[in-house]
């Protein structure tokens, strides 16, 4: 079980892109600790990526999201395939143009890479998600690659040539939650991820559960376009404990608010406005 998070701005959107990072770190800590990483982009910029083989607690001080950044990925990792101590295989993973993260088991990976020639991004990467970002950098059929999936998934990525794009995706067996606002949009493993950002970041949200075989492309805080896929429901596997690091999640909701506190000072924002 792993954790997943991010979000998309609008030009108007005035929320502070760092404090927004620390919060969805904070919120999704307890799913994992094997490694922990971001991806953020500004405009037509360049994906900035980076990662660590730590759990959130010890990156939550460190994370640094510039204000003209519009999206932003984050993660968690608990492995399941992929020893963490591969760098390529933690989350953000990159294949070619795309950086996604992931939630879930790709139990077809090797033969998705078989059957359609790919190479593996990095010597040694055997990380199972690198299957999903493959199959949409080569996609002109996003949908059509998402159904030769096999496993579980909830998923985002952003495409180096799609500039505006971010991409959220939910195949079978794992949570993924959205929450619109006025110029932004966020998304969670949980509806907590999506309530602690309304509670630090002084923005209300409508949140909702994104159904399974649903993909969205967001653009500037708003759903550009979605369409549905036909997940394979065949896969079975036991029940998954959501929470690996619980003393993750409690120390990042400690430092958390003690953060909030400096950056909204540095904002000019007073704790009773958030």
């Amino acid at each position: 079980m792993c954790g997943i998070a991010g979000y998309s701005f609008g030009s108007t959107s005035r929320v502070d892109r760092t404090l927004a990072a620390q919060t969805l770190f904070a919120a999704i800590a307890e799913r994992g600790s094997d490694a922990v990483g971001y991806a953020y982009r500004a405009g037509d910029g360049p994906i900035i990526t980076h990662k660590q083989r730590t759990g959130a607690s010890e990156l939550l001080d460190a994370v640094e999201v510039p204000q003209e950044a519009t999206q932003a990925l984050f993660h968690v990792r608990d492995y399941t395939k992929g020893h963490p101590s591969l760098a390529a295989n933690n989350h953000p993973v990159r294949h070619g143009a795309v950086v996604g993260i992931h939630n879930g088991i790709i139990a077809n990976d090797e033969e998705i890479f078989a059957r359609n020639g790919f190479q593996r991004a990095e010597p040694g990467m055997t990380v199972d998600s690198e299957a999903i970002f493959a199959l949409v950098e080569e996609a002109e059929d996003r949908k059509a690659a998402l159904e030769e999936l096999y496993g579980s998934m909830a998923t985002a990525w952003l495409d180096e040539r799609l500039p505006e794009a971010l991409f959220v995706a939910r195949g079978v067996g794992r949570p993924l939650w959205i929450g619109e606002g006025s110029a932004e949009i966020f998304f969670g493993s949980t509806l907590d991820a999506l309530e602690l950002a309304e509670s630090y970041l002084g923005v209300k949200l409508a949140k909702r559960e994104l159904a399974e075989g649903a993909a969205v492309r967001l653009e500037r805080g708003r759903i550009a376009s979605a369409v549905t896929f036909q997940p394979d429901r065949s896969f079975t596997e036991e029940p998954v404990q959501a929470v690996r690091a619980p003393d993750e999640r409690r120390f990042c909701l400690e430092r958390l608010a003690a953060l909030a506190q400096g950056r909204s000072a540095a904002f000019g924002v007073s704790a009773a406005a958030r």
